[in-house]
C-alpha cells in the first residue's frame, strides 16, 4: 500500500512522525511517502497524490499548506485519515472531506493507532 503523510511545519515532523514511522513495521509493510523527509522544498504533491492509496494528514497544527494537500486528495476520492495529538482541536471542516479521524498521545500511540486503521482498511 502506498501511503503518504501530510502534515503543517509547525512542530517537530522528523522526531514525532517520521522517526517513529521509519522504525515501524509500517515501513516495512507499505511505502510511506513523508514529504520533507529528503528536502524542504515542496515536490509536485498533486501528481503524487494521485497515485496513493491512502492519504494520512496531521491536523494538529492549522497550516494552509496541508489544507491545500486535503483538498487535492479529496478531489481524487482516496481515503482520508486525519490524525492529531490529545489535547490538539483540529478544524470542524475536515469533516466535509473525511469520516476517519484518529487521536493520539505519543509517537507511539500514533503508530499503533495507524496500524490498527490499516489493519481494517477495506479497499471494496
Amino acid at each position: 500500500m502506498k501511503i503518504y503523510f501530510a502534515h503543517s511545519s509547525a512542530f517537530d515532523f522528523r522526531k514525532e512522525l517520521y522517526d517513529p514511522l521509519r522504525a515501524s513495521a509500517l515501513n516495512k509493510a507499505h511505502k510511506i511517502i513523508l514529504p520533507h523527509e529528503e528536502s524542504d522544498v515542496p515536490g509536485n504533491t498533486r501528481a503524487l497524490i494521485k497515485t496513493l492509496d491512502v492519504f494520512f494528514a496531521e491536523v494538529s497544527y492549522p497550516s494552509t499548506g496541508l489544507g491545500i494537500e486535503i483538498g487535492w486528495a479529496a478531489d481524487t476520492f482516496l481515503p482520508i485519515v486525519c490524525v492529531y495529538k490529545k489535547g490538539s482541536k483540529p478544524s470542524s471542516s475536515l469533516r466535509a472531506v473525511t469520516e476517519f479521524f484518529i487521536e493520539y498521545e505519543t509517537p507511539a500511540d500514533l503508530v499503533a493507532r495507524v496500524e490498527n486503521f490499516l489493519g481494517r482498511l477495506s479497499f471494496e
